[in-house]
Formats: C-alpha cells, sequence, structure tokens
C-alpha cells in the first residue's frame, strides 16, 4: 500500500518514508509514525510524518495495518 492517502496513515503505524536527503536515491528508512504533518487529504509524492525517532520524510509504503 502506498503512503499517499492521508486517512491511511495513523500515529503508531509501522512505515517506510524517504528523508529529504534520500530522495534522489529513493532510499527507504523504516520507522513508526509519530505525527502526520500533511494536512491536506492526499499527496502524490507521499504523506509527510514525522517518526518515533524525529526524522521526517514522505510515506512510500504502508508496512502493516495494525498498530505497535
Amino acid at each position: 500500500m502506498t503512503g499517499q492517502n492521508r486517512k491511511d496513515i495513523s500515529p503508531g503505524l509501522k512505515v517506510n518514508i524517504v528523508l529529504k536527503e534520500d530522495q534522489r536515491s529513493g532510499k527507504l528508512t523504516a520507522g513508526v509514525v509519530k505525527d502526520i504533518l500533511t494536512n491536506s487529504s492526499t499527496h502524490p509524492h507521499g504523506i509527510k510524518v514525522r517518526l518515533e525517532d524525529g526524522q521526517v520524510g514522505r510515506v512510500k509504503e504502508i508496512l502493516n495495518k495494525e498498530k505497535h
């Protein structure tokens, strides 16, 4: 599942994001969502989130629907 719809993402969800500095390479970073930073309901490049470790990026994949 992609991370383009805000309704699919909630705090506690495990996701893969692409960090700003990794956009060219497409390198993914796994983590657990702490905050949703995008206000619009959809975004073509992925919803921007802050992970529990403080990293910020756009969701590329939702790894599981159950929360941790």
